[in-house]
């Protein structure tokens, strides 16, 4: 099967196509045709050698597919060779051949391509278990996301608003903005602009916001607790500005404030697992009817993935990185 590796640590060219055998789902697993792949911002980290994969993943980058079951492996009940799924994995997705655990596998929305269900895993799969389980966003709080118009952002803002939240977003440009209040924010707030800690207060009367999901970290960590409501929740799942920051305590104790995160990556199979369950049953009836969709901003042959990481890198598009398999 042709694979992408990563030659060395380095820029986008080191992404280079490959010829290795095709793998065997072991127990518990599938092996799926990949139809398309997710491109990530782990993936890029990844190739810069800042984010290893961890121990027993794949060297090969990818971290969501979608396509066909090929074969499945022992001990592995409710799939069959055939059936069109998307899957969550920690290496692999890179390829026309990935083994997936089972329980990461979801089936592919009635309706919907393996393009767009390409770039569902990843995202949904981190939004679901940091807003909405350790977050524990409610129906009528509301939601700062940071990085509205990145595919971790688009996925936040619509499943917020599904849900009956209140969402505002941050983002790079006027277009990302109007890109973040199309899919239903309130409110998206140029940080390159506008100060995002004023506004906030001045659109929430000064209450603040119930949950904020950033993923920029460094001093953004201050500034976040400031525009917290009380009893909010700072859910922190990337530290692109640094991660490192100074703070004040005192907000923390007097507005009784949580501050959270998680990885995904390194999270056990049964962990992946049992927050699949929960998409399967609170989140699959919104993209079947349609109410939310993953934002697909462009696609690329696999061969090509070096110049979806170069689009990756700068930062002009909106949702989604998808890489296609057309053999």
């Amino acid at each position: 099967m042709i694979v992408i590796e990563i030659r060395e640590p380095g820029g986008p060219g080191v992404l280079t196509p490959a010829e290795r055998p095709r793998p065997a789902p072991g127990p518990g697993e599938v092996l799926i045709k990949v139809a398309a792949a997710g491109v990530n911002r782990p993936d890029v980290m990844q190739r810069l050698g800042t984010y290893p994969p961890p121990p027993g993943a794949s060297d090969i980058p990818g971290l969501e597919v979608a396509g066909t079951i090929d074969e499945v492996g022992a001990e592995v009940r409710g799939w069959r060779a055939g059936d069109r799924v998307c899957a969550l994995v920690a290496g692999g997705g890179y390829a026309e051949y990935c083994v997936a655990p089972a329980p990461q596998c979801l089936p592919v929305p009635r309706g919907m391509a393996f393009t767009a269900a390409a770039a569902i895993p990843e995202t949904f799969f981190t939004v679901w278990t940091n807003v909405f389980e350790r977050g524990r966003l409610a129906p009528g709080e509301s939601l700062l996301v940071h990085g509205g118009s990145s595919g971790i952002g688009t996925t936040a803002i619509q499943l917020a608003r599904a849900f009956g939240s209140r969402v505002f977003a941050t983002a790079g440009s006027a277009e990302k903005c109007a890109a973040c209040e199309a899919l239903g924010a309130d409110r998206a707030i140029n940080y390159r602009e506008t100060d995002f800690v004023a506004a906030l207060r001045g659109a929430t009367d000064g209450r603040g916001v119930d949950v904020i999901l950033d993923m920029v970290g460094g001093d953004y960590l201050a500034r976040n607790l400031d525009v917290l409501a009380i009893e909010g929740r700072l859910v922190q799942v990337a530290t692109l500005g640094g991660s490192k920051a100074r703070i004040n305590l005192v907000p923390v104790l007097q507005r009784r404030l949580t501050i959270t995160g998680s990885t995904l990556r390194a999270r056990s199979v049964a962990e992946k697992g049992a927050i699949a369950v929960s998409l399967r049953e609170r989140v699959w009836p919104l993209l079947e009817s349609g109410q939310v969709a993953p934002v697909v901003h462009a696609t690329f042959p696999l061969r090509a993935a070096a110049d979806a990481h170069r689009v990756m890198e700068a930062g002009t598009h909106i949702g989604k990185l998808v890489l296609v398999n057309d053999t």
